[in-house]
């Protein structure tokens, strides 16, 4: 008899909005491109499925925490038409969550690299590693791209499968946190903690020790931005948030400043207005948006330092206009960022974890077994919390 866990796995309905004609290619997969036109009326459910065996190169990891993303609750969420609120890649059935770390508990018959007992996390972009794209070293664009908790099972469940290629080892983790529970948490959250690196060291280019630094909105990426942007010698840390409890925990992550777009309005302050008078005028060198706002841009155009660059993480299904005579009389640049895999960022945050540089488990505001999924969900939902955890 086969041994079953458990998971939770997000189910929908095919049903193309009248103006989205899926290609030949996204009806024969149902692997679509743009979740949020295709994918309708989603339910999340607890299941009993198969626990996976690994194949040559494969390993099979005990989930011991991972993460709710904003991503997850746009999968489960709806719009007022039934379709999912997330706009990339999807194919459901899945298992969804993509944020994790775990126990390797078996391994392939050609699998070298890593044994059962290992302390892993793992990427979430699975690339093919041969296509055009990644021959190009663009991983994060790979065009046969399968996405842990888009379009393949993640890491809401109790075991996951998974290519030896695309997890790292964490085990230097346990030097700085000395209990395995919190090992695993900060392993948990080196997939966030790597996006926010890819998009301001490795897309934009970093910055110099200290620069003027804005992130806009303070949910995990954004307090990760500014995690790094303080252990990489920002001078000053600008920060933009809603909610209350965001906003008091990005002034205990490290920024200097946090305002609340909503209260400046009231007082007839606009967003660019208070970052020249905290900078004295000179404008951000860095700005990244990881608020999934793209209006925003009208007034992050307009604080540009010379030379200053806008770095791109938030994802929405909407467009916004730009005023080109800004970046090209201040000479500066707008960077689109998506993924963790180009250039490692994995190996540089996990370095930077185990040097006691970066502490991600700061963020983790609440903690969910996986039989409780749903409650967790419920509660990210009112996006009052930082990182919520599931812990199988």
């Amino acid at each position: 008899m086969k041994e079953r866990m458990l998971a939770a796995v997000l189910h929908g309905e095919w049903k193309p909005r009248p103006d989205y004609k899926p290609t030949p290619e996204e009806e024969r997969t149902k692997k679509v491109k743009h979740g949020s036109r295709v994918w309708r009326n989603t339910e999340l459910k607890l299941e009993e499925i198969e626990k996976p065996k690994p194949g040559p190169r494969q390993l099979v990891i005990r989930v011991k925490a991972c993460g709710i993303c904003g991503s997850d609750i746009h999968m489960y969420e709806k719009d007022e038409e039934g379709y999912m609120l997330y706009p990339g890649m999807v194919r459901l059935p899945v298992v969804i969550g993509h944020e994790l770390s775990g126990e390797v508990v078996e391994v392939g018959s050609e699998v070298k690299e890593f044994k059962p007992g290992d302390a892993v996390t793992c990427v979430e972009m699975w690339y093919c590693g041969e296509c055009p794209n990644c021959r190009r070293g663009y991983f994060d664009h790979c065009i046969n791209l399968e996405e842990m908790g888009f379009t393949k099972n993640g890491g809401f469940a109790e075991y996951l499968l998974v290519d030896a290629k695309y997890c790292w080892k964490i085990d230097t983790f346990l030097d700085v946190y000395k209990i395995e529970d919190k090992m695993y948490e900060a392993g948990s959250l080196v997939e966030p903690f790597s996006v926010a690196y890819k998009a301001m060291f490795i897309r934009a280019g970093g910055f110099f020790p200290g620069a003027y630094v804005v992130v806009y909105g303070c949910g995990p990426i954004g307090l990760a931005c500014i995690m790094l942007s303080k252990a990489a010698g920002a001078g000053k840390v600008i920060a933009f948030e809603i909610i209350p409890e965001r906003i008091e925990l990005a002034k205990k992550v490290g920024a200097d400043y946090v305002f609340n777009p909503k209260e400046l309005e009231r007082e007839g302050k606009t967003i660019h207005e208070v970052i020249l008078d905290v900078t004295g005028g000179w404008g951000a060198d860095l700005q990244v948006e990881a608020a999934g706002y793209p209006p925003l841009l009208s007034e992050m155009q307009k604080c540009l330092a010379v030379g200053g660059k806008i770095t791109w993480i938030g994802r929405a299904d909407r467009e916004t206009p730009i005023w080109l005579e800004y970046f090209q009389v201040r000479s500066s640049q707008i960077y689109g960022s998506q993924g963790h895999v180009d250039m490692a960022p994995f190996m540089w945050v996990i370095r930077m974890v185990s040097a006691g540089m970066i502490d991600p488990t700061k963020i983790i505001t609440a903690r969910f077994k996986l039989s409780e999924v749903h409650k967790a969900m419920e509660r990210a939902s009112e996006r009052k919390d930082a990182k919520i955890t599931i812990k199988p």
